[in-house]
């Protein structure tokens, strides 16, 4: 589904990425870990058309989308739920999701999706009427993986979805995750929680400085003693 080769992007002359390639198929959830400042979200920008890559190349579904934008990933099926949630704060639930399906130009399709939704998260159904920013923390993620899945993205790419949750929404959150992903939709997941990501990934990648430096069954990461070392605090 998607193949990114070679990515590198610098900020003003200072190298955020150097050298990432990774690959995710249909159906998988794929980790991405590494130390802050490895290049992980701006890896994931790159791939979701918010940056534009300086090197490398971006295919998804068989289409070469290097220089593609935002406003053309996500009719093409990627979606991004950013770090820090990034709610609307003014808006009600029901307006947010509404602005995450604007590519849904069938009223009845649209509906069908804020239904779906609410199915998979109920307290956004009971809170349909609420201004996002008066939601709990653990709330707005909800809202903004809800509002990223809009679209009816083929691919969502989470990016730190976990940041500033208490350790039981952190593992409420990780099962829905997981109930999303059994839906049909693959996953590219930036997680600070490294042990959760790898219990619920299939595979993972390493980023060290920019660079792709390790790729393997999450399970085989799990028990690696280096990866345990360096993300797991054993």
């Amino acid at each position: 589904m998607l193949e990114v080769g070679g990515l590198g992007y610098s900020y003003a002359g200072a190298i955020a990425v150097r050298d990432v390639t990774l690959r995710v198929t249909a159906g998988e959830i794929v980790a991405l870990l590494g130390a802050n400042g490895a290049g992980k979200s701006t890896t994931v920008r790159m791939i979701a058309g918010a940056l534009r890559p300086q090197r490398g190349r971006i295919v998804f579904d068989g289409q070469d989308v290097t220089t593609a934008a935002c406003h053309d990933m996500v009719p093409r099926g990627v979606a991004l739920c950013p770090e820090g949630r990034l709610v609307m704060p003014q808006m009600t639930v029901r307006e947010n999701l509404l602005m995450g399906g604007y590519t849904q130009r069938d009223r009845t399709a649209r509906d069908a999706a804020m239904e779906e939704m609410f199915a998979i998260f109920p307290r956004l159904a009971e809170r349909r009427g609420q201004v996002a920013g008066l939601m709990s923390g653990g709330e707005q993620q909800m809202l903004a993986i809800a509002r990223a899945l809009m679209s009816r993205p083929k691919l969502l790419i989470l990016d730190e979805p976990s940041l500033g949750l208490a350790p039981k929404l952190v593992r409420e959150l990780f099962d829905l995750i997981r109930s999303v992903n059994a839906r049909g939709t693959s996953i590219l997941l930036v997680e600070q929680n490294a042990r959760q990501a790898l219990r619920i990934s299939n595979r993972a990648y390493v980023l060290e400085k920019g660079v792709t430096v390790r790729e393997d069954a999450s399970e085989k990461l799990i028990g690696d003693d280096a990866i345990r070392s360096a993300f797991l605090g054993a």
